[in-house]
């Protein structure tokens, strides 16, 4: 019981906001308080009445679940304790992301997937058949040239192609 009594609050308190506002000269409008939200909503999506929004087995997949059901888009040490060029991999990730996106524009059906090995750099992806296998040829190889001459190591291009983006569909939500 005395334990009780002694801990608590004095009759006349004074709120946060009213303290702080008199003593720091802050309007009492400035200082808000909400509780927090417990929330996960980034990369989830949601369904819809009919169950007619396709998803393909990356977004179904979520973000929770990278590691376990999915894994990660870029492979490579530099991650590992005491990794060395760790901001110039990660800068080049992105270099040869928006590369290969506007290289095969409207032509992507999947997310690029780097891996690294040594001096070899593999992007994997998935394009849609929407030129003749010719000019498909001709966009592999000059990709690779240019990411190899940017970049200063071999890079190979693994591609699946598929005929439309919904041969992707993995559920519907």
């Amino acid at each position: 019981m005395m334990l009780i009594s002694r801990f608590r609050p004095p009759s006349r308190c004074i709120f946060l906001s009213e303290h702080l506002s008199k003593h720091l000269k802050i309007p009492k409008c400035a200082l808000h308080a909400t509780s927090v939200l417990h929330t996960k909503t980034a990369g989830r999506h949601s369904p819809t009445i009919n169950r007619d929004k396709p998803l393909t087995y990356e977004q179904a997949n979520k973000p929770d679940q990278i590691g376990v059901r999915k894994s990660w888009n870029s492979f490579s040490t530099s991650g590992l304790l005491e990794g060395i060029r760790t901001a110039e991999t990660s800068h080049e990730d992105i270099f040869i992301r928006k590369f290969i996106h506007g290289t095969w524009p409207q032509m992507l059906a999947s997310d690029v997937i780097i891996k690294r090995r040594g001096n070899q750099i593999m992007c994997c992806f998935i394009a849609i058949r929407m030129k003749k296998p010719t000019q498909m040829y001709f966009l592999i190889g000059y990709t690779e040239e240019i990411l190899s001459y940017v970049l200063k190591c071999v890079v190979k291009l693994e591609i699946q192609t598929i005929e439309e983006s919904s041969d992707l569909t993995y559920k519907y939500i």
